[in-house]
């Protein structure tokens, strides 16, 4: 390692939702514990403040923004604990739904730290990037893409009093004020970078209060086998932040990651962050006998992100049975041929569907993502996904969830909606972004559909997802028994669902006792 440099801030803002969102989860911050971990190598000194993870379970309300609350640490706390000697200080903003929240609490940390350099990065500023900077002027330079290198090379810059005019990746003003964006690069050799580090007692929040991105057991870890994705879907914003560069680890240093992680947390699972999880057969058989030989296949493993399921056959599945992976989540997007087409999905419906049907056969807890209010999408299209999706929950996945479109930043929709004058950047769009999937009680006005309301995509999604638990526990009667054991009597949540249900109820319990404590003291 390097002599030890300056000390480096990484911030995460609370989570922001509606006073009355049913689904939003907090995650481990993976991105975080990569930037930490390639800083140290190089000598760097860093600290993390999770606005998130330092204050799970809390809640408290967004007088700026009526209707909205945030989870977490309030912006006071946050600046409370950046370490004063903090010479650059550096913000992730993954959505765009977070972005008033990120902003303001950028500017409070500016008025606590005037001569910082102030870094920010992630999905929302590699897509939005000159916006950003000129809607938050306390944003000193950007970070496109990802993040290790530029965020390195930005430190040495500032440390040695250059500009940032030879930082691939990096977005800042120049001397008359106008923005200089330099093209990023991929990161080829990704098996080359440090594992990630993980702050002291970080992750035993998580497990502690039973949250996760997928299905919670109970030490769930972490971990990213891949890097990018090689679709070009027009929904998804992957494209802009990663290209279509798909790299994949290599397995003796994915196996040697995952080793380290037993011998010092006792982790009980797995949880693969990836884009794109499964896209090579050869691979991912070569992964799971590694798993197996290495005494390895007692860990519970999932892919909650959503894959491809082109690899997923006979042989393959087995072999994640084999394996114990636990929940496997399909993004197949839509049931209508007509709309695949449209947003590039490039997938066989049937042969997604025999996937899916053998993942069953084989035992494994499947999960299957739909979008529905498409810019295109008629009706019809819409019922045919709606008839898939039931189609799906009758033959027996335990999961099928319908979302409605989101039009992101950094994706090819967002940049022809915009062209036809359809979307305003403003706090309105990025507070609605948030609320669109995670609110199922609010009938949203961010619908780039002119032939359905929001109201009618909304009672859709509502209606379809009661309908498919319906039929779900109807056919398949033993899973009322196992929701009921895993919500009320300690086991591991099966399904998003139940975590949620569980998670739900803990809330419940920890607002109970508030009140009691209020009450007796």
């Amino acid at each position: 390692m390097a002599d030890e440099k300056f000390l480096v801030t990484l911030v995460r803002a609370p989570i922001v939702s509606t006073t009355r969102a049913l689904n939003n989860e907090a995650t481990p911050c993976i991105a975080f514990a990569y930037l930490s971990a390639y800083l140290r190598s190089k000598g760097y000194r860093t600290h993390v403040v999770d606005g998130i993870a330092e204050a799970l379970n809390r809640v408290w309300q967004l007088p700026e923004f009526p209707g909205y609350q945030c989870h977490g640490l309030t912006f006071a706390e946050v600046v409370s604990r950046i370490p004063p000697e903090t010479r650059v200080i550096g913000f992730s903003t993954m959505f765009s739904g977070e972005w008033p929240i990120v902003r303001t609490l950028i500017r409070a940390v500016r008025q606590r730290f005037p001569n910082a350099l102030i870094v920010a990065g992630g999905e929302h500023i590699t897509a939005l990037t000159e916006y950003s900077m000129r809607d938050c002027a306390e944003i000193d330079v950007c970070v496109c893409g990802e993040g290790e290198r530029a965020l390195f090379e930005i430190c040495e810059a500032h440390g040695n009093g250059r500009d940032f005019s030879a930082v691939a990746g990096a977005a800042y003003r120049t001397g008359d004020g106008t923005i200089a964006l330099i093209a990023g690069e991929r990161i080829r050799e990704v098996s080359d970078l440090a594992w990630p580090i993980w702050p002291d007692g970080y992750m035993e929040r998580f497990w502690t209060a039973g949250k996760s991105y997928g299905v919670q057991t109970a030490r769930d870890m972490p971990i990213i086998a891949s890097r990018g994705c090689p679709y070009q879907c027009t929904f998804c914003s992957n494209p802009r932040m990663w290209t279509t560069r798909y790299i994949l680890r290599d397995i003796d240093d994915l196996i040697g990651e995952i080793k380290s992680y037993v011998a010092r947390y006792d982790i009980t699972a797995l949880q693969f962050y990836d884009l794109t999880a499964i896209t090579k057969k050869r691979w991912t058989l070569e992964f799971c006998q590694r798993l197996i030989d290495e005494g390895l296949d007692y860990l519970n493993w999932s892919l909650p992100s959503g894959t491809r399921s082109e690899a997923l056959d006979g042989e393959t599945l087995a072999m994640l049975k084999r394996t114990n992976c636990n929940y496997l989540v399909y993004a197949p997007e839509s049931g209508s041929p007509e709309t695949l087409v449209k947003i590039k999905k490039r997938i066989e419906l049937d042969s997604l569907t025999q996937s899916v049907l053998e993942a069953k056969r084989q035992g494994i807890i499947v999960r299957t993502n739909l979008i529905i209010g498409f810019p295109h999408e008629t009706r019809r299209n819409v019922f045919q996904t709606i008839r898939y999706g039931l189609y799906l929950a009758w033959k027996g996945a335990d999961e099928v969830t319908i979302n409605i479109f989101s039009p992101y930043p950094g994706t090819e929709l967002f940049t022809e909606l915009t062209g036809q004058g359809k979307l305003t950047l403003d706090d309105n769009y990025f507070l609605a972004l948030t609320s669109l999937n995670s609110d199922y009680t609010m009938f949203n006005p961010l619908t780039c559909n002119d032939r359905m309301s929001s109201r009618e995509l909304a009672v859709y999604r509502i209606g379809f997802m009661l309908t498919n638990y319906i039929v779900g526990y109807i056919r398949f009667p033993s899973r009322i028994w196992r929701t009921v054991r895993n919500i009320f009597f300690g086991g591991d949540a099966a399904t998003v669902l139940e975590h949620r249900l569980k998670d739900a109820r803990k809330k419940a319990a920890a607002r109970r006792a508030g009140s009691a404590a209020r009450v007796s003291g």
